[in-house]
């Protein structure tokens, strides 16, 4: 359907009639067809359709996976190695690794607008080439270090210091590397290879969904059994990886971007991308109002909400439960079952989705994420023993993992449709910045209430940081759709045929 200026205007999804309408250019004539074998088409303007027989269209998406998979796979193993690094060099003391881990989240956020403005910039391309280098280089220098502090060839106090000074900020160029890969691929490469291929953005983003988390289980463990051999060889195992990594993460985006010619195009360069949203101007205060008065604020900034917890299996609740009696061995299954689930949500996700769109997948999923966790805090509060609350607890924390995946996939889906291809970067850095922020919130409220019998106090907080980034979400939809509950068919023909 044609609109009055000549534009094409796509139809709203039958489904979820509550995005917002797209307008997008009428299609080129083609020049060269080859539909018939289902293979590709090319246009007048130079783009591709890029078919799933083709041999970009097979296997792009691999690529991209193995691209991902190597840069995930080797952030994860630097950031659980290191601090165990740290702690087996400065034993008798937490303060070296605190200070580490904290200075690379405030970096994370201090610079993360930085970034993203870069990215939207920038020669696709050339950032996340840059990204990758700036990990690899970070991680190599940064094991090279740790090696000397090991072996005690430079033993003297001072030179320890500035040593540790050194390595805390490569950690900083590590996390920022990070954080540059991921936006610029998770936001923006996803979104323009599904728009390119035959590919569905859901499947795309449910496949990196699951590389991301099994990194997360797979890549501290593999690092912690070989620090439990030796430390001197984790540090060389660390080095080694990312040295031999690089060439094929290398190679692999580089072949990614080369087969899609819409990568090849700079969002700020292109005519539909000419004018700056208001508040986008090229300062931190100019992005974080961009991303303030953004239509898609609420459904981002309720996810970052989600970063304030202790209700995952990570270092706080896992100190708990060591405290009321779980041992290594259980904390170590229950946290395989937790990823199982949170995987299981990638599958899940795309399904909900087509049926009912993401708008009111997201919904539903934050809904569901929210009666486990008050189901679970309630049981926790009033259990009679510490153990019995903690295995309620473990219960509640696993069955909710698959509302917050759901959500956080639901709410990419939104993010990726709604912001503008040429501020994706800024606007999704920014997002980054607020979930460290929360993150970092979590640990600050652990150290206040640092005794075992006042972890119920960051657990009921946590129950209602959810609890809130579900309200918010509701007000969004509710915006966004002008009602919250949507009436079942039969009781739609039910009240019409009353009237």
């Amino acid at each position: 359907m044609y609109s009055e200026s000549g534009e094409l205007e796509a139809p709203p999804d039958a489904r979820s009639p509550l995005l917002p309408r797209k307008r997008i250019s009428p299609p080129s004539e083609p020049a060269q067809s080859n539909l018939v074998d289902g293979t590709s088409q090319v246009y007048l303007d130079g783009s591709q359709q890029i078919g799933p027989e083709t041999a970009g269209g097979k296997k792009l998406h691999y690529l991209l996976y193995i691209s991902h998979f190597l840069s995930t796979w080797n952030s994860r193993l630097f950031e659980f190695g290191a601090i165990l690094f740290v702690t087996s060099i400065y034993t008798g003391t937490l303060l070296p690794t605190s200070a580490y881990a904290l200075i690379r989240t405030a970096a994370a956020i201090l610079f993360s607008p930085s970034i993203g403005k870069y990215i939207d910039s920038g020669n696709r391309l050339r950032v996340v080439r840059q990204s990758i280098v700036m990990q690899r280089c970070a991680v190599a220098v940064s094991c090279i270090g740790f090696w000397i502090l090991m072996k005690g060839i430079l033993d003297t106090p001072g030179l320890k210091v500035t040593i540790l000074g050194i390595l805390t900020f490569l950690a900083c160029i590590e996390k920022l590397g990070s954080v540059m890969n991921t936006v610029a691929v998770e936001r923006d490469w996803v979104l323009v290879v599904a728009e390119s291929t035959t590919l569905e953005l859901k499947v795309l983003n449910s496949q990196m969904r699951r590389i991301d988390l099994f990194c997360k289980l797979m890549g501290p463990l593999a690092i912690a059994l070989v620090n439990g051999i030796s430390t001197q060889l984790a540090i060389m195992a660390c080095l080694a990886l990312s040295v031999m990594s690089v060439g094929i993460e290398y190679w692999a985006i580089a072949r990614v971007y080369y087969n899609v010619s819409s990568l090849q195009i700079n969002p700020r360069m292109s005519n539909s991308a000419r004018i700056n949203p208001a508040g986008a101007e090229q300062t931190t205060l100019g992005s974080l109002s961009f991303y303030y008065h953004h239509p898609a604020f609420a459904a981002s900034f309720s996810l970052s909400i989600l970063y304030f917890t202790v209700l995952s299996f990570a270092g706080q609740m896992v100190a708990y439960l060591l405290t009321v009696g779980y041992d290594s061995p259980r904390i170590g299954t229950v946290r395989t079952l937790s990823v199982l689930f949170e995987m299981s949500a990638t599958w899940i996700a795309p399904k909900v989705m087509a049926r009912i769109g993401p708008l009111r997948a997201a919904m539903w999923f934050i809904n569901w994420q929210i009666i486990c966790l008050l189901i679970g805090t309630s049981l926790f509060w009033h259990a009679s023993q510490p153990l019995v609350g903690a295995s309620f607890l473990i219960c509640a924390v696993v069955a909710s993992r698959i509302g917050l995946w759901g959500f956080d996939l639901s709410v990419q889906i939104i993010i990726q449709e709604e912001v503008e291809s040429n501020y994706r970067g800024t606007f999704s850095s920014v997002e980054a910045s607020f979930q460290n922020i929360f993150e970092l919130g979590s640990y600050i409220m652990t150290m206040i209430f640092a005794r075992p019998e006042q972890f119920r106090y960051p657990v009921l907080m946590s129950s209602v940081a959810v609890l809130v980034a579900g309200i918010l979400y509701a007000c969004f939809l509710r915006k966004r759709r002008g009602h919250l509950l949507h009436m079942p068919s039969c009781m739609k023909e039910r009240s019409s045929m009353s009237a």
